[in-house]
This record gives C-alpha cells, sequence and structure tokens, in this order.
C-alpha cells in the first residue's frame, strides 16, 4: 500500500499545481491578455516546466482557461432555471449573467473570434433553444423568426456588443443597454 501513497501525492501535487496556474492565468490574462507563460508561472508560484507540463504552449492554457470560464457560466446559467418562469425574462436574465461574466472576465473582450462555431457554445445554445422553443410555444417570444435563427443572432449580437467595447467604441454601460434594447426588439412577438 505504501507505494501508492507517493503516486497520489504526486497527483495531488500535480492537480493543486493545474488548479494554480488555472487560477494565476486567468487572474493575469484578465489584466494582461498578452501575458507571457513565464509571468503566469510566476504569479501560480511554479515553475515554468510545471507550466510546461501542464499546458504544452499558450494556446493550450487559454483553452483551457475558456474551458473553466465555459464550465462556471454553464453553472451560473442552470442556476437560472431557464426551464420555469418567464422565457422572456429568463431570455434578458441570461444576456445580464452573459454581460456579468464580460465584465469580470476582460480577457473574453480580447480573444479573436473563430471563423466557424465554436464548439464551447453548443451546451449554451441548447440551452438557449430549450428556452426560446418554450417561450414561443407561451406566445412570450416572437413566433416570426426560426429558434435557431433568434439564438445565433442573440450570441453574434453578444459577441459584436463585446467587440465595440474591445475596440473602444461602445462603453460597457452603453454597450449593455445597447445589445438589452436590441434583443428585446427582436425577441419580442
Amino acid at each position: 500500500m505504501s507505494e501508492n501513497k507517493p503516486v497520489r501525492r504526486r497527483r495531488a501535487d500535480a492537480d493543486r499545481s493545474r488548479t494554480a496556474i488555472l487560477a494565476a492565468a486567468l487572474e493575469l490574462l484578465d489584466e494582461h491578455p498578452d501575458a507571457s507563460l513565464e509571468r503566469i508561472a510566476e504569479a501560480a508560484h511554479v515553475t515554468r516546466q510545471t507550466v510546461y507540463a501542464h499546458f504544452p504552449s499558450r494556446d493550450a492554457l487559454l483553452n483551457a482557461v475558456l474551458d473553466e470560464l465555459t464550465a462556471e457560466t454553464l453553472r451560473a446559467i442552470d442556476d437560472l432555471d431557464l426551464d420555469h418562469g418567464s422565457a422572456f425574462g429568463n431570455a434578458l436574465g441570461l444576456i445580464d449573467l452573459a454581460w456579468r461574466t464580460f465584465e469580470r472576465h476582460p480577457l473574453l473582450l480580447h480573444i479573436p473570434q473563430t471563423s466557424g462555431p465554436d464548439a464551447r457554445h453548443d451546451p449554451v445554445t441548447e440551452r438557449l433553444e430549450r428556452l426560446i422553443r418554450r417561450g414561443q410555444r407561451d406566445g412570450e417570444i416572437t413566433r416570426d423568426l426560426p429558434v435557431h435563427w433568434l439564438v445565433s443572432t442573440l450570441i453574434s449580437l453578444g459577441h459584436a456588443a463585446g467587440d465595440s467595447v474591445a475596440a473602444g467604441r461602445l462603453t460597457a454601460r452603453t454597450a449593455y443597454k445597447t445589445l438589452h434594447t436590441t434583443l428585446t426588439r427582436i425577441l419580442q412577438p
């Protein structure tokens, strides 16, 4: 049994290191989106080699940070309980939650958008589709536009608002108000 103990301890140490690296990366990248792996290693109190042992590249680390933020956001979305209450109100609540995530994590405003669909959107898309369908059934959300179009529009406009803030074309407050107004007009019957 003593043979397994060092392996478990190494695994626990590795898990702590990975957690520390992700936490440091998120905090540092929110403040300095171009922060190097060396700076992240310093902030996590680990060596650069330890960072590379967990994340072979800056892109791998960035993807892991985005996966963590996605998981955090999905937990918050699920806490909204989108299957009950006003579908229209829940849609706006979801937009509010997404915007608060952008405000808490400015890193998200500096990540280039991919040209194709991002798999991280899939769980959000599924939840939005379910919500929009329910809202259309109940007459709270327009039936004039297809569900997939409304979902794509919500996601695209959210990104457009974030891009406008990142580019300095709108303040965060103005972008949020503009997004909220636009989505209200699009969703209402």
